[in-house]
C-alpha cells in the first residue's frame, strides 16, 4: 500500500485499481442531492442517491459525521459521508463543510476499508460547493487513510 495520496487526472466514478474500493463523497445534511459530484455518480448509479434519500427520510443514524456504504458493484462502495452543514454559507459567512465531521466520517471508512481490504478513491472532497480548502481536508485523509496504509486515490477532473 502506501503512505502518501496519488493524485491523477480522471473520473472518480471510475477507479482505477484493482480489487475491492470505496469512493467517498460529502453529503449535506438535510437530505438534498443535485449538484456537484453526486450528479456524476447519479449517472453512473442509481443506488447511492436512493439510499441517500431513504436514509435521511427514515432519520436512522442520520447525523453528522456518519457514513452510508452502499455497494453499486461487486467490488465498489460508494460512502455517502454528511461532511456538511445545509448547502449555502449561512448570515455570518460560514461555509457548509465541517471538518470536523469529515474526520468522525473518514475514520469510518477507514475502518470499513480494513475489513474489506479497500482502497479509497475521491474528487476533491469538500472542496467544492461545500466551501471547503485541500489544505484542511487533505491532512484528514492522511491521518485516518494513509497513516493505516491504506491506499488513497484522488481524482482531478
Amino acid at each position: 500500500m502506501t503512505d502518501s495520496i496519488n493524485y491523477i487526472k480522471g473520473d472518480a466514478t471510475k477507479p482505477t485499481s484493482n480489487g475491492n474500493k470505496i469512493i467517498v463523497h460529502i453529503c449535506n445534511d438535510i437530505g438534498g442531492w443535485g449538484k456537484g459530484f453526486v450528479l456524476a455518480l447519479s449517472k453512473t448509479w442509481i443506488e447511492p442517491e436512493k439510499k441517500y434519500r431513504e436514509w435521511f427520510k427514515n432519520q436512522d443514524n442520520f447525523s453528522h459525521g456518519q457514513v452510508q456504504f452502499v455497494q453499486v458493484e461487486p467490488d465498489i462502495w460508494v460512502a455517502n459521508l454528511i461532511g456538511q452543514h445545509k448547502i449555502y454559507k449561512d448570515a455570518n459567512g460560514t461555509v457548509p463543510i465541517r471538518y470536523d465531521w469529515v474526520l468522525e466520517g473518514l475514520e469510518k471508512v477507514g475502518q470499513f476499508a480494513v475489513e474489506n481490504s479497500a482502497t479509497v478513491h475521491m474528487p476533491r472532497i469538500g472542496c467544492g460547493l461545500a466551501g471547503g480548502t485541500w489544505d484542511k481536508i487533505e491532512p484528514l485523509i492522511n491521518e485516518t487513510l494513509t497513516a493505516k496504509n491504506i491506499g488513497v486515490t484522488v481524482y482531478d477532473f
